[in-house]
């Protein structure tokens, strides 16, 4: 949900209302927002930068920057050191603010309206964009996986294509372009300019830079983003021939790297390399055992050789809610243009604790032993029995309350016991303070029925097919997690025909109630299991879930006539992978 401050005016519409409007390529646009799950993380893998210089070059780096912020930047010292590394000349180098900005240039330089660029698809996202900003047409080019698509790439241009970019290794995919690749769509299209972005070439198994370079139309992107891991101080830079670099001068500001970055960047440069080579490794060596595991699991894993790994196919939505319910950013890509196949890429950290935890979570993700269930608003419909006792036992001490005023408390959280729940309502809506102990016997009297009167309980349906619980029986180990009393889980389970199909059932007899994760934790004793799945209608099911390492999904059952229901954002807030209109949903993310 937005906010937006009533002290601020809304100018769109002002600007409109006085004749203004934007250029057609920027009304187009939209701004660049990653997507992002909604659930609380604490492990952010959704980036592709690593962990950051060392103590010492932040030390050395913030000395030299302190005496130069009084002076505008001049980036010729840093322009000459990265040049030098490269072995090309200086005047062949731009440092440009992140080597977007240097791929924005590059655009402005070649494309206008009546030229085109040809970029695969999918690529680094800010290419395509850039080169439509530039008035340029787009044409794109599926390279999903697997082989460079050179001959397609070089049927797609014509007299008027003035930019083709190749990303290598590719981001989202990881994928690489070989030299030979770029060389032949270098010679086949001789009026372009070839962008050759090598954002994650430290991660790759060949650096090819130096062989680009000595192509005379190609342009070389670079940064110190990723394996230096110093996003925040935006140094990029553009290498090309002298005349090109000219052009890529021009066509931006004269100083788009502050003196602290400058500074900055050159500690990064003299420092001694063995620690960033460390983290190098690292990523490589990860991003080998976690391809294999998603392998293993049926999660279809690109051949990356970027600082990630890109699971792809029907499960790769789900495996990237599964993480963050978990706790674990990733980036999510859906279908593109060309490429009918969603995927998430997961950047790979380098520190042992964080590696492990991500490995068990993507197991847990995508090959659970267990699912758990709670009873009411999952597995037991119970707007009628349940919620309509804490309505009428509110009604019975004088306070009017509604479903959804029950729906909102329970969504508030700390909410797995009804009859504190009632109590708690009753006072929260004006009645006068009652003891829990009255509150229980009314409402018990409600529930279980009296001589001669039927209580709520007989009203209680199963909210899925027995049918389909026996077949997901039949895959995995089931359980039950709820904050009933045994008697009244038992009951349950019995008059719906099912008890047989759960090894374990931990009521409030057996365990703390949730948010606490001990009966979570005690259901997976009982199965003898280490990985599950739960299902969940409130934000306590939620916590307790993510506590015990398990992946919580949210219930949020339908209820004819009804339309307000404050519980599938509440959940997702809370940490939910994903929130169901019914618990049958889950079955097509355990293919």
């Amino acid at each position: 949900m937005s906010t937006v401050s009533r002290n601020v005016p809304v100018l769109e519409p002002l600007a409109a209302a006085m004749g203004l409007s934007a250029a057609p390529r920027v009304s187009a646009a939209t701004p660049y927002a990653p997507s992002r799950h909604g659930a609380p993380v604490d492990l952010d893998l959704g980036g592709t930068e690593s962990t950051g210089p060392s103590a010492s070059i932040l030390a050395k780096g913030w000395s030299a920057a302190r005496s130069a912020l009084g002076r505008y930047p001049i980036t010729a010292a840093l322009a000459a050191e990265l040049a030098a590394a490269l072995g090309v000349d200086a005047s062949r180098l731009v440092v440009t603010a992140g080597a977007d900005e240097a791929i924005d240039r590059v655009c402005r330089c070649v494309l206008s309206s009546g030229r085109n660029a040809i970029v695969t698809d999918p690529t680094f996202e800010m290419i395509p964009r850039y080169a439509a900003l530039a008035d340029g047409e787009v044409r794109r080019i599926a390279w999903p996986d697997g082989a460079f698509p050179v001959e397609a790439m070089i049927t797609a241009a014509d007299e008027n294509t003035a930019l083709v970019a190749i990303v290598t290794p590719n981001n989202p995919t990881g994928t690489v372009a070989s030299m030979g690749d770029i060389r032949r769509v270098h010679d086949a299209i001789p009026r372009a300019m070839v962008l050759v972005d090598l954002a994650y070439i430290e991660y790759a198994d060949a650096d090819i830079t130096r062989a680009v370079l000595e192509l005379p139309r190609a342009v070389a992107t670079r940064t110190l983003s990723k394996s230096y891991g110093m996003p925040g101080i935006r140094v990029g830079y553009a290498v090309a021939s002298p005349e090109v670099a000219g052009w890529i001068r021009r066509a931006g500001g004269p100083y788009p790297v502050s003196s602290a970055s400058i500074e900055l960047a050159r500690a990064a440069l003299a420092a001694d390399g063995a620690v960033r080579a460390k983290r190098i490794a690292a990523v490589r060596s990860n991003r080998a055992r976690l391809t294999v595991q998603l392998r293993e699991l049926g999660g279809s894993p690109t051949d990356s050789e970027g600082s990630f790994v890109c699971a792809t196919g029907p499960r790769a939505a789900w495996l990237s809610d599964a993480l963050a319910g978990q706790g674990i950013a990733t980036r999510f890509f859906g279908t593109t243009e060309q490429v009918g196949t969603p995927r998430v890429r997961i950047a790979m950290p380098t520190d042992t604790r964080s590696v492990a935890r991500l490995k068990r979570a993507v197991r847990v993700a995508l090959n659970p032993q267990a699912v758990l269930f709670d009873l009411d608003g999952v597995l037991a419909e119970v707007s009628d029995s349940y919620d309509a006792a804490v309505v009428r036992t509110a009604a019975a001490f004088g306070v009017a309350v509604t479903r959804v005023d029950v729906l909102a408390r329970r969504a508030a959280g700390n909410a797995n016991d009804d009859w504190a729940l009632t109590a708690a309502l009753v006072t929260e809506c004006g009645g006068a303070p009652v003891s829990i102990q009255e509150v229980t016997a009314t409402f018990e009297r409600f529930y279980q029925g009296t001589d001669g009167v039927p209580g709520l309980c007989e009203t209680e349906r199963l909210s899925v097919s027995p049918e389909w619980l026996a077949g997901l029986a039949s895959r995995v180990r089931l359980g039950v997690v709820t904050g009933r009393p045994r008697a009244d889980a038992e009951a349950f389970l019995e008059r719906a025909g099912i008890r047989e199909l759960f090894g374990a059932v931990v009521t409030r007899d057996d365990a703390p109630l949730k948010p606490s994760p001990a009966p979570v934790k005690a259901a997976l004793t009982a199965l003898g299991v280490a990985r599950a799945w739960m299902l969940g209608d409130t934000p306590d099911d939620v916590a307790s879930a993510r506590a015990a390492g398990v992946v919580p999904i949210g219930v949020a059952l339908a209820v004819a006539g009804e339309a307000t229901n404050p519980l599938p954002n509440a959940l997702i807030r809370a940490g939910a992978a994903r929130v169901v209109a019914n618990p049958m949903e889950i079955a097509q993310w355990l293919d």
